[in-house]
């Protein structure tokens, strides 16, 4: 294990000394990310540190679940976030499907208007497609 941080390490520098972090070549195409962005992309926004597993408020203060996942259509649009809701300790608890532009940050907290948990719990439960 020591040796593959080593050698990661070491890709990672001498990557940066010629101006680009290579992640793969497929043919003759590389793909990676410029250092330049990779240095902006550092201080960025992160869906898994800033909304994944974020609790989902009602405007009355009360919790509604948490973010488990956000849905990318193929157009490349954020279009729902699954929510976790209902249940105790894991039981009785359904994924749900709220459309982002219903979910409001206000006062640092992710806020459905007009929702409740009975609204939330009475939703139907989202299931993940097991298409392709």
């Amino acid at each position: 294990m020591n040796r593959s941080i080593l050698a990661a390490c070491v890709n990672l520098t001498l990557a940066s000394s010629v101006g680009l972090a290579q992640a793969q070549i497929a043919g003759t195409t590389t793909v990676g990310v410029e250092v330049s962005a990779l240095q902006e992309l550092a201080v960025g926004w992160s869906a898994r540190k800033q909304i994944l597993s974020r609790s989902v408020f009602n405007e009355k203060g009360e919790r509604l679940g948490a973010i488990d996942d956000l849905i990318i259509t193929p157009d490349k649009a954020l279009s729902f976030a699954i929510i976790g809701a209902g249940g105790f300790i894991g039981l009785g608890r359904h994924d749900v499907a709220i459309p982002v532009d219903q979910i409001h940050l206000r006062n640092g907290r992710l806020v459905v208007d007009g929702a409740s948990k009975q609204v939330i719990s009475a939703l139907p439960p989202f299931e993940y497609s097991t298409g392709k």
